[in-house]
């Protein structure tokens, strides 16, 4: 269906494609696996017409094509799903599926009710139920890519990628989109699916080729591979899938909350409803649970990013409830958000910038007349840099924006640990990232922990619940409904709660 055969793609002097071959067949699913900055994002870029190799070429069922942009992608069946998704928020559902391909009548009108029609069928057939009319912004994450997966599937695509595509879902929409995705190839569609995620790959994938550093490493079948063999291809060394931990050794209380409630944007209902809990000194304590149920505003309630209507937060015996968000900082409180375009970076400063963000105005990096220290901005930066393997095309001056997802997530990481907070919260740390960078993350945080800081962690992913936390609180509809200890907990009775069939008290003092 589809070969790339010796495509080379340069940004600056880093070699992001080198001399690369690859196939898809009809009818399969692919998976697309390597480390951060391995190329697979690029790869999906170039296939898509966003980027132009330097060297190499494409073929369509034999054919050299020539795909300039993606309205000849478009024109040649091939669509994509990216990992940050190319939708107008002000626009309804139906505008941005027609965007780019509309129809109209000979005076110049859309032939919205054609369009429409179309869209619904689609999304009957293929299990892809959303709101034509609703606006993008305000529908959740899920249905947002239902609309992305919509707008190729409208297009008459027959070559589907999917760039890193459960990133931001929920374990009940990743069942979904796995099996939307096999209902897809039964239909002989062909589907790329590039993801961290190695167990995504072996429920889903027909077959799976992995990239190293820009370099095509090998393609297996995957019923006879392990996600421990995948990961040392994609790495070059094995990897631990075990968090490696010692047992807590807590401290006094670093951060109390009490009675903390914080108003919802989206209904009249309290997003988070008189939540009450402490973390100590020396552990790692998750919020554990599904998606939107109050996880976020708990958060930004923490971080100041929201306003707390009623309650009170204490930070090493001191009062934070409205201390603005620069004193949280400076008095040990480290953030790594769940949004990094959003909350976490900006994205047309420079790497170094953006390392330096919280910090810039420490006498380390500028001086008594108030300029910045470029050149102990520079050193700092490049020291994050090799530690934590940002990589990005022109080291320290690289643009942010132009940087792949995981290596953003790294950068964030690196700037937020690196301030020796007392207390850190840490909220999905590990998304984007592959297997090698999860593996030293959980280093990182545990290392944290061990330091004797407090770790308030929020994950969705419940391997990474039940193997790096101390402690578990469930949260259901705003409110904390279980305590856990992660040694005495299934999965399955962690679901239960997490559902909200079930819930028990919490003890006050954590």
């Amino acid at each position: 269906m589809i070969q790339s055969e010796n495509l080379t793609k340069r940004f600056n002097n880093t070699l992001a494609l080198d001399s690369l071959t690859t196939s898809i067949e009809d009818g399969k699913i692919y998976g697309l696996v390597g480390s951060n900055g391995a190329g697979k994002s690029t790869l999906m870029s170039v296939l898509f017409g966003l980027y132009q190799p330097e060297e190499g070429e494409i073929r369509k069922n034999g054919k050299k094509v020539d795909i300039q942009d993606p309205n000849d992608a478009n024109e040649l069946g091939i669509g994509m799903v990216h990992q940050h998704f190319k939708l107008v928020e002000c626009f309804s559902v139906l505008d941005n599926i027609m965007l780019g391909v509309e129809t109209t009548t000979k005076g110049g009108f859309l032939k919205k009710d054609e369009a429409r029609k179309k869209v619904v069928e689609l999304s009957e057939k293929y299990g892809l139920s959303v709101d034509p009319d609703a606006k993008i912004e305000n529908i959740t994450v899920g249905m947002q890519q239902r609309t992305e997966i919509l707008k190729m599937l409208y297009r008459d695509n027959e070559v589907l990628i999917f760039d890193e595509p459960t990133a931001v879902l929920t374990p009940q929409e990743i069942n979904e989109l796995m099996v939307i995705m096999k209902n897809l190839a039964a239909e002989g569609k062909s589907i790329l699916f590039i993801t961290h995620k190695l167990a995504e790959i072996m429920a889903v994938a027909d077959r799976c080729s992995v990239l190293r550093k820009g370099k095509y490493i090998g393609t297996v079948d995957i019923k006879d591979t392990t996600p421990e063999k995948l990961s040392a291809m994609m790495v070059g060394r094995d990897v631990n899938f075990v968090v490696d931990k010692k047992p807590a050794k807590t401290g006094d209380v670093v951060l109390s909350v009490r009675n903390m409630t914080v108003a919802s944007k989206q209904h009249k209902n309290n997003a988070v409803n008189h939540v009450s809990f402490d973390v100590r000194r020396g552990e790692i304590v998750c919020i554990a649970g599904i998606d939107g149920n109050g996880q976020s505003e708990l958060v930004y309630g923490l971080s100041g990013l929201e306003p707390v209507k009623e309650g009170t937060i204490t930070m090493n015996g001191q009062d934070i409830t409205n201390m603005p968000i620069r004193r949280r900082i400076t008095s040990g409180m480290s953030h790594i958000p769940e949004d990094r375009h959003k909350h976490g970076l900006v994205l047309d400063y420079s790497l170094e910038d953006n390392i330096v963000l919280e910090r810039y105005f420490e006498p380390q990096f500028t001086n008594r007349f108030g300029f910045l220290k470029r050149k102990e901005i520079r050193k700092y930066a490049n020291r994050l840099i090799k530690q934590y393997d940002i990589r990005s095309g022109q080291g320290p001056v690289t643009k942010v924006r132009s940087m792949s997802g995981g290596n953003q997530q790294k950068a964030i990481i690196a700037r937020e640990i690196d301030k020796d907070p007392k207390f850190l919260i840490a909220v999905q740390p590990t998304r984007g990232l592959d297997v090698g960078a999860i593996e030293y993350i959980h280093k990182q945080i545990v290392a944290e922990r061990d330091a004797g800081k407090g770790v308030l962690l929020v994950s969705l992913e419940l391997d990474e619940v039940m193997n790096v936390s101390d402690r578990i609180l469930v949260m259901y509809e705003g409110e904390i409904v279980g305590e856990f200890d992660p040694k005495k907990v299934s999965v399955e009775e962690l679901g239960l709660y997490m559902a909200g069939s079930k819930r028990k008290g919490i003890k006050e003092n954590g």
